[in-house]
């Protein structure tokens, strides 16, 4: 046999977690040889589901291989190692959760600053002295600036998700203080200076957004990644919540704009600033899949276009989470014309998000353990269309209880959706890198988000209309195709397609900790 170089063993330190397995490889593991050979990449006769069936007999027939004592010498410090291998030890440290906290800020602040201007749309309109429909473009730049940077996100992570995080921070500290440019003076803003600014911002969100999934992917083990990428996802709809409730506490009239975008753009400056000072990759891997080299780029997207189960969720995935940007955008033109206030609105939506977290805490950390990440998504995607549809009728109870439970139902359905997409998304297309997928999904939400802001706007009532300015049309149009995409993910797994479902990233790491 042929000798193979032998990886330095790390040495465990007081940041090190224990040792989860220690598992003896050969220095190209299955899924690297999969994702290495010749014609692999090319060979387009071969489905995602055939690759990673080949991927698991290699592994199998890897780790039934036996070494024996022979291949073992000692090396310069006195240490076993392995003549045609490697010991790997398979560890998470302490350390990434400082990574997992900068994710987690960034995510919070990225989508504040999303929603600077829409909970307080009539003040933010008589400052920069435009329209309502003018600062709904805030929002709607900001979700069409994730879907132009998608291309160089994808290109950015497939290196690590330090330098993603570094570049969101970088965009996020510069976009903030343009905007604070544009609004420093009490008497009025300017309204360019603040797009520009917005831009920038919303340039950053996709290289924090998308990251999530690479990043514990790299740093955690199969019985932690579900959490982990709940945690710093779903931080991003809570940094929504924010929004919507303190901003019209610090808002409440057009001359408060200017201190508003000022507060805002010091708590994301600090928010941002330690991001440049997170570890880049742990010192060993987390897991067996952790070592296991991606397709490249061309080849992944390749394989994911051609995969009807990634379709099947990606399609429901980009509609839901493009409803929920555009109602949390918009919720204020949707409850004010029935007499709610811009304080009971921005309730709701704080309702919407927080109600959504609770329930995703408990779901996490349960999916993580049981991985019954089809059934739960069969059973939450029902819930988010029917909760769409009784949203039609809400406001117009002129009450704030309606909306409340309604808001309520939508946010935890929602919320326990998100993360378990997200990693089903990742299990379906391994060994395709975690981030293709991420940013596929969140890129279609925000665009899609954009476009339903931009219709929902078009279908708002005259001033003439009975309430004036309703938005009754918009609220039908969004339950009808929440509706309409609903039965796509029910057909996960169906008509003779179970092993297409399969978790590829579980069983490789099961099998590793098993020989």
């Amino acid at each position: 046999m042929g000798l193979l170089s032998s990886t330095p063993q790390h040495q465990p330190t007081s940041d090190d977690n224990a040792i989860v397995t220690s598992s003896t490889n050969n220095s190209t593991t299955p899924d690297d040889k999969m994702a290495a050979a010749p014609g692999r990449h090319s060979d387009n006769s071969l489905s995602l589901a055939d690759k990673s069936e080949t991927i698991e007999l290699q592994l199998r027939a890897t780790q039934s291989s036996a070494v024996h004592k022979d291949d073992l010498h000692l090396d310069r410090d006195g240490r076993d190692s392995i003549a045609d291998g490697q010991v790997t030890d398979y560890r998470t440290y302490r350390r990434r959760w400082f990574g997992v906290a900068q994710l987690t800020m960034l995510n919070i602040i990225v989508s504040w600053d999303w929603l600077t201007f829409a909970p307080v749309a009539s003040s933010a309109a008589t400052y920069y002295n435009v329209t309502e429909t003018s600062i709904n473009w805030l929002s709607t730049a900001f979700l069409f600036s994730f879907v132009v940077v998608s291309p160089v996100t994808i290109k950015i992570l497939h290196m690590g998700p330090k330098l993603s995080i570094m570049v969101a921070a970088a965009l996020v500290l510069i976009g903030n203080w343009v905007r604070y440019a544009g609004s420093h003076s009490s008497r009025g803003g300017t309204y360019g200076v603040v797009m520009f600014g917005q831009i920038l911002t919303g340039l950053a969100q996709p290289f924090v957004l998308a990251a999530p999934t690479r990043y514990s992917d790299m740093w955690f083990s199969n019985r932690g990644r579900v959490g982990a990428t709940a945690l710093m996802s779903l931080a991003n709809p809570f940094g929504a919540a924010i929004g919507q409730l303190v901003v019209p506490f610090m808002v409440e009239k057009p001359s408060q704009m200017s201190q508003g975008v000022l507060y805002v753009s010091i708590i994301s400056s600090v928010c941002a600033l330690p991001a440049f000072f997170i570890p880049a990759a742990p010192p060993t891997p987390a897991s067996a899949s952790a070592l296991t080299s991606k397709l490249p780029l061309v080849a992944s997207l390749r394989t994911a276009s051609r995969s009807l189960e990634l379709w099947l969720l990606l399609i429901p995935f980009a509609f839901y989470v493009g409803f929920f940007n555009s109602c949390s955008s918009l919720l204020n033109q949707m409850l004010n014309p029935y007499g709610l206030s811009d304080d009971e609105a921005g309730i709701g939506g704080a309702l919407l998000i927080v109600v959504g977290l609770v329930v995703a805490a408990i779901t996490s950390p349960i999916l993580d353990r049981t991985k019954a990440f089809l059934p739960s998504i069969k059973c939450a995607v029902p819930l988010i269309a029917t909760a769409y549809l009784a949203f039609v009728w809400m406001p117009e109870t002129r009450a704030v209880a309606g909306p409340y439970a309604v808001l309520s139902l939508l946010g935890a359905a929602s919320f326990a959706l998100v993360p378990v997409a997200l990693e089903l998304l990742s299990e379906m297309s391994h060994p395709i890198s975690p981030e293709v997928t991420s940013v596929l999904a969140w890129a279609g939400g925000q665009l899609l988000g954009g476009c339903f802001i931009l219709i929902s706007d078009a279908l708002q009532a005259g001033p003439d209309a009975d309430p004036p300015l309703h938005m009754k049309k918009a609220l039908v149009f969004q339950a009808v195709v929440a509706l309409l995409v609903a039965p796509l993910p029910l057909c996960l797994g169906l008509f003779g397609r179970a092993d297409k479902v399969s978790l590829r990233r579980v069983r490789s790491d099961t099998a590793a900790l098993s020989a």
